[in-house]
């Protein structure tokens, strides 16, 4: 008998390494909040979106994208999309749906593109096609590539986001380029599309009335500019307006509302200071004509992901901002006032590791990907 229960304890070891973690709770200022593991397994995770049908789409770093079905990954990637190389901080990177998916089935994601040695963040688009046993990627079309492109391995972005008008905005990091400098000055160039973020119609046309379309030598995809390296980006549920975050240096992380012919100020003007050393970048904090942030964060927290939340399981989150951390390992949830921040929370820090992405449900509750060689998908809800 100890024999055959010996035997069967072997059998489960596999069964029970391949059962997910068992759901987590944590306190916070508002709730008790539980975290569940909806799949595991990923390779450094970027992006996530939900398909109408309940699957989800994940990207990963190193060039995959992958299908979440009831709660399970798929072993076959989608196949089909155009070469994405893992280059230091680039790789394949954000994904997201037509606003409407519906009628058109477009996807969109950001991806390094390298040519001749050289790599740049790239838009494209397609349609999921295939089989479950072989995903397929149909209709790709590439519609964005920011030029020009750079040796160095740091500052890619990027997010994607659609505004009400159905007009897409997509922030790039600037690239971190002239390493004698410490930093140049590309987010400043108007024929350069490093450190800006970009306004295109859904098909990668350039809207007539975008603000740098009659500049001489200006690129016409331009809508902002002096942005060092966005990686969040959200529509604001009552106003409409994109919101989007941007890494700064040692210190100085911003949230900014996204406005037409706006300048950010990277490098000119920010609140951090070169790593390691502390010594000033540019002119200081503020200069005429640059916009100041209307959030900021110092020491850095190196947002990633970020989500308004409009759904009714958390009914006392309703309109905060959700912004992932990566060096704070922490969900960082923003207190609204109109477009005033008025508190912090930070959820989670130093529990589950860096987080990468923050996405509303369409069943109203939160999701997040963590950051790292082997990463979790969570779904965060309230114990009553």
């Amino acid at each position: 008998m100890n024999r055959f229960f010996a035997s069967l304890a072997l059998l489960l070891v596999p069964l029970m390494s391949c059962a997910q973690p068992a759901p987590e709770i944590f306190d916070s200022e508002l709730y008790k909040v539980r975290t569940t593991t909806v799949v595991s397994g990923l390779k450094t995770p970027w992006g996530l979106a939900f398909l109408p049908d309940g699957r989800m789409i994940v990207t990963e770093k190193r060039g995959t994208m992958r299908l979440i079905e009831n709660g399970k990954l798929l072993d076959a990637p989608i196949e089909g999309l155009p070469k994405s190389t893992e280059h230091g901080q680039g790789g394949l990177l954000d994904v997201v749906l037509h606003p409407k998916y519906a009628e058109n089935g477009w996807i969109y994601w950001t991806f390094n593109g390298e040519e001749n040695g050289l790599h740049g963040t790239e838009v494209a688009r397609g349609k999921l096609g295939g089989t479950k046993a072989a995903p397929r990627m149909t209709d790709v079309q590439l519609l964005f590539k920011q030029m020009p492109k750079s040796n160095r391995e740091q500052h890619f972005g990027s997010r994607i986001v659609f505004d009400r008008a159905g007009y897409m905005f997509v922030g790039f990091g600037d690239r971190g380029d002239d390493p004698s400098k410490g930093y140049d000055e590309r987010a400043q160039k108007m024929d350069d599309l490093a450190g800006k973020t970009i306004r295109l119609f859904d098909d990668g046309r350039i809207p007539p009335d975008n603000p740098f379309v009659k500049t001489p030598n200006a690129r016409a995809e331009i809508f902002t500019m002096g942005n060092r390296n966005i990686q969040g980006a959200a529509l604001h549920p009552q106003t409409g307006k994109v919101w989007m975050h941007e890494h700064g240096p040692q210190g100085g992380d911003e949230i900014n509302i996204i406005t037409s012919g706006t300048n950010y100020g990277w490098p000119v003007i920010t609140y951090g200071v070169n790593y390691g050393v502390g010594t000033k970048i540019g002119e200081g904090f503020e200069k005429a004509g640059m916009a100041q942030p209307i959030y900021k964060w110092v020491p850095s927290i190196a947002p990633s992901g970020m989500a308004f939340y409009s759904g009714k399981a958390m009914p006392k989150w309703k309109d905060n901002l959700f912004v992932g951390a990566l060096a704070k390992q922490s969900l960082v949830r923003l207190t609204l006032d109109g477009e005033k921040v008025v508190s912090e929370e930070r959820l989670f820090e130093n529990k589950l590791g860096r987080i990468r992405d923050v996405r509303e449900g369409p069943d109203g509750f939160i999701y997040i990907l963590t950051n790292a060689a082997d990463s979790r998908l969570l779904r965060l809800d309230i114990v009553n």
